[in-house]
């Protein structure tokens, strides 16, 4: 029974992970970079696949796991019977992936034999679903012990988010994973009736982004007036948890500095060639944020792409919608690029019309040859920004020999916010207003906007500006640092008494309105 995986499990204090899908291998080595100060951290896997093709796959598609150790079980995770053996009762978090075949059924079915053996209302239940109703009814009906965790909706916002801004995706990846910067919640009661603004100055070496009251709502980037009463914690980015440091108020640098006028925005033109469903989440995600005048232009191979999907795209008053079904030969995708100056070109990949690794395939030989195009006809004052979507999180270290500017690895974005949520549930809301195109945002706003160039600077400074224009500053991104690599050139969460001396290109990362 224990060789054919229908053993018990006797430990306790583990993450117990229910199903399988490609997304089980980045939470895997996430969990591990997350524990690596636990003394023995344990993940509990129960599918139905057999033990020796779980071990199997894990070997072959995970490295550096360190000292996290796995169990792998075999049973059906929607029977009760089965379930008694993960000693679920004693598990720290339950994580209840979507298997991709059958879908949210699978989950929803999940989650009840979990409840039908478990009442500790305590533990809680990460769960993958598509269905934007499925999920929030399971949340209402669990009394939210079931977070639910729409892993479409995530890649459609990152992927929209790293087509507004440069630098951005790199931002984000650097908060949803458990290396560099992360999230935490702290106690200060230094600050009690205190504001918000006084906050934002108050740590050297972390960044105040936002606050959760004492019933437990968050709000992130508060207006600096905010009082902050008594049960308050400071939601704030930093290198560890013992980095959230009171360091005292900087009062010379209040009434200081002054709001600067900024222009207004320009439309902006986007190319996006492939499509599948989710074409229509990141161009809905992204109409949000795109200035009015703003157009997109989808170009999509008659052979991948029912024309039937390609109707019906409105997005709103700002943006103009057009498409196009062509052949794919290169030079139907030369004359789309060609047509008009465009701001990006965003390849994404044609899901559900060919396998995974064909779907790549062909994104990878547009990007090439968009980045032909681009070298042989110039292209243009503004460069424009080639943005991608690659399925396969194995692919990823390929498709960056295509030179795209920015790479969104849809298997990683959910893996990694299904980690970091069986860690810390508590950031589930964060992440959701980080995310969506309501309330807080994150950007990259161009430095000149901020201070004027080539006048070296502290960065404690560039926050109280931040301040003034009512955002909390996180970082900035050197154009200089990401001539090869959109991902570098960012620096989070810099020490409050860091120079820096802006330069043309350059950009301030901040959370505030959209803009």
């Amino acid at each position: 029974r224990l060789r054919k995986g229908r053993s018990p499990v006797i430990d306790s204090g583990h993450t117990l992970i229910l199903g399988w899908s490609n997304r089980i291998f980045p939470i895997l080595e996430e969990l591990a970079i997350a524990n690596q100060n636990v003394r023995k951290p344990l993940v509990v896997i129960f599918s139905t696949h057999d033990r020796d093709f779980m071990e199997d796959e894990i070997e072959s598609r995970t490295e550096n796991l360190g000292k996290l150790r796995i169990v792998t079980r075999t049973g059906d995770p929607t029977n009760p019977t089965d379930l008694k053996r993960t000693n679920l009762s004693a598990a720290k978090s339950i994580v209840v992936l979507d298997s991709d075949a059958s879908g949210d059924a699978t989950v929803v079915s999940t989650v009840l034999a979990i409840k039908a053996i478990n009442s500790n209302p305590a533990t809680k239940i990460i769960a993958e679903l598509d269905d934007k109703d499925t999920a929030k009814a399971l949340a209402i009906a669990t009394n939210n012990q079931v977070i639910p965790v729409r892993s479409h909706e995530v890649i459609a916002r990152v992927t929209a988010q790293a087509s507004r801004q440069p630098g951005l995706a790199a931002v984000m990846l650097d908060l949803l994973d458990f290396e560099g910067d992360e999230i935490y919640f702290t106690d200060v009661p230094a600050l009690e009736g205190k504001t918000y603004g006084d906050a934002v100055q108050s740590f050297n070496a972390a960044s105040v982004i936002g606050i959760r009251k004492a019933d437990g709502k968050v709000s992130l980037n508060p207006a600096a007036k905010t009082k902050l009463a008594k049960g308050t914690q400071l939601i704030a980015i930093a290198a560890d948890d013992d980095k959230v440091v009171y360091t005292g108020m900087q009062t010379e640098l209040v009434g200081k500095v002054k709001k600067t006028t900024r222009p207004a925005l320009a439309p902006e033109h986007l190319l996006v060639i492939g499509w599948s469903e989710m074409g229509r989440s990141v161009i809905g995600e992204l109409a949000a944020f795109l200035p009015k005048g703003s157009t997109v232009h989808i170009v999509a191979q008659k052979k991948l792409v029912d024309p039937a999907q390609l109707q019906d795209l409105s997005f709103g008053p700002n943006v103009k919608v057009t498409a196009a079904a062509v052949t794919g030969d290169i030079s139907d995708l030369i004359a789309a690029a060609s047509a008009k100056h465009y701001n990006e070109v965003i390849v994404l990949g044609y899901r559900n019309a060919i396998s995974e690794s064909e779907a790549d395939a062909q994104t990878m030989l547009t990007m090439l040859q968009m980045n032909q195009l681009f070298e042989a006809e110039g292209n243009g004052v503004e460069p424009t920004r080639l943005v991608a979507e690659i399925l396969d999180g194995r692919k990823a270290e390929i498709a960056r020999v295509a030179a795209v500017d920015d790479l969104v690895v849809s298997d990683n974005l959910a893996a990694l916010l299904i980690a970091q949520v069986s860690e810390n549930p508590a950031l589930a809301p964060v992440f959701d207003d980080l995310f969506d195109a309501e309330g807080a945002s994150l950007n990259v706003n161009p430095i000149e906007h901020y201070v004027p160039l080539g006048k070296s600077i502290e960065f404690a400074e560039l926050v109280a500006i931040g301040r003034a224009h009512g955002e909390s500053v996180i970082g900035y991104r050197t154009l200089k640092g990401s001539k090869h690599d959109a991902a570098s050139g960012v620096k989070l969460n810099p020490l409050k008494t860091d120079k820096f001396k802006p330069a043309e290109g350059d950009g301030l990362v901040v959370i505030g309105d959209l803009g």
